[in-house]
């Protein structure tokens, strides 16, 4: 059974922290009166010392009284220092990636283990490696993705049979992983297992028997992933559906939203669509997303469960991108990776004419 930790109060570190900071006994000696590890005392200590400076910052000099303050006093501001501590904590970010973003590892002034402290981060957050996908895996990865550009209604099984072919000794439980990791799921009619949220309001897919006549007429997105020799990162764009044109495109390392937010933007400082269509990703179903959507006045439509033919232009570009610049240049860092897309999307839409548009270019169709 483990030994349940101590717990002391605020009161209590400072008068010990106090005592130490005053150099009349050794910490041993504190120790042993107070029952304290005296690793504690040091680190009360330090904060004190570290925090008790602060008080004193531009603080006018006439104001400053000759005499030394008396414990009463030093103790009322040291609390009203915790207290606006604790007001700093709430107004940061939540996200454990920005506060470990926040830390000076080389400061001179502040400890890391001090930072931490001040930013309500806990120290093993910020020394913690992620662990990465092996070479194995990230070579099944690239598999499966270009398996499932070519046979999108491969699910696990299919796909665990196809590289046990290729000569790779995996098990399904393997496969059902890494499919998970790329957001990939075979395409069939399924039943319907699974309650929606009843907060997220529901958008019925309009471009069906639609016929597209012009530019910004209809705007679509999605989320692909893209294979380094290290690694994966994960790409989003906005295409326009009557040119083809790629109106944006972000890179980020994780599935999250703010980066489809970011490109969502960018696209509507170039214009505005009638129609948004997007699939039911959490990404694009989030209220911060769709309420750009919402507030700029533009309809929103959805793909159906599992249907990756309804944005099927965008399921094209995904070919020509992976096919024409990703499979043959295999990039190694992320840089290299964002300098390739920033050529190939601009070749894309100068440059390669498309046989639908009349042998003409994304970007004549779309600037006509």
């Amino acid at each position: 059974m483990s030994k349940e930790r101590k717990q002391y109060s605020a009161e209590f570190k400072f008068r010990i922290a106090l005592e130490a900071a005053k150099n009349g006994k050794t910490v041993s000696q504190l120790a042993s009166e107070y029952g304290v590890h005296p690793t504690q005392i040091n680190d009360w200590k330090g904060q004190l010392m570290s925090a008790g400076a602060s008080i004193f910052v531009r603080r006018p000099a006439q104001a400053q009284p000759a005499a030394a303050k008396t414990e009463t006093e030093l103790y009322e501001q040291i609390g009203r220092l915790k207290m606006e501590l604790e007001w700093l904590k709430k107004k940061l970010p939540d996200s454990v990636t920005a506060k470990c973003a926040m830390i000076e590892p080389d400061s001179l002034e502040i400890s890391v283990r001090r930072q931490c402290e001040l930013l309500g981060l806990n120290r093993a957050s910020y020394y913690y490696s992620p662990a990465t996908e092996s070479a194995l895996n990230l070579e099944l990865l690239r598999c499966i993705d270009e398996q499932y550009l070519k046979m999108p209604f491969y699910g696990w099984p299919r796909m665990t049979a196809h590289l046990r072919r290729l000569g790779y000794p995996v098990n399904h439980k393997r496969v059902q992983r890494l499919m998970q990791v790329m957001g990939l799921q075979a395409i069939y009619p399924k039943r319907r297992t699974t309650v929606a949220d009843p907060g997220q309001r529901k958008y019925p897919y309009l471009l069906r028997n639609l016929e597209i006549v012009c530019p910004n007429q209809v705007w679509s997105t999605d989320i692909t992933y893209v294979p380094l020799a290290q690694g994966f990162m994960y790409l989003v764009v906005v295409m326009d559906w009557y040119s083809r044109y790629v109106l944006t495109w972000q890179l980020s390392n994780t599935l999250d939203g703010l980066f489809c937010q970011v490109a969502l933007q960018q696209a509507l400082a170039l214009g505005k669509p009638e129609i948004f269509n997007s699939d039911q990703g959490v990404q694009f179903t989030a209220q911060a997303f769709t309420s750009i959507l919402e507030n700029a006045g533009i309809r929103i439509s959805r793909d159906g469960r599992g249907r990756a033919y309804d944005n099927i232009f965008v399921e094209r570009l995904w070919r020509s991108v992976k096919y024409d610049d990703i499979y043959p240049n295999r990039y190694a860092t992320v840089p290299a990776l964002f300098a390739g897309l920033e050529r190939y999307f601009t070749l894309y839409n100068q440059e390669r004419r498309h046989q639908s548009l009349d042998y003409r270019t994304p970007a004549e169709v779309y600037f006509a």
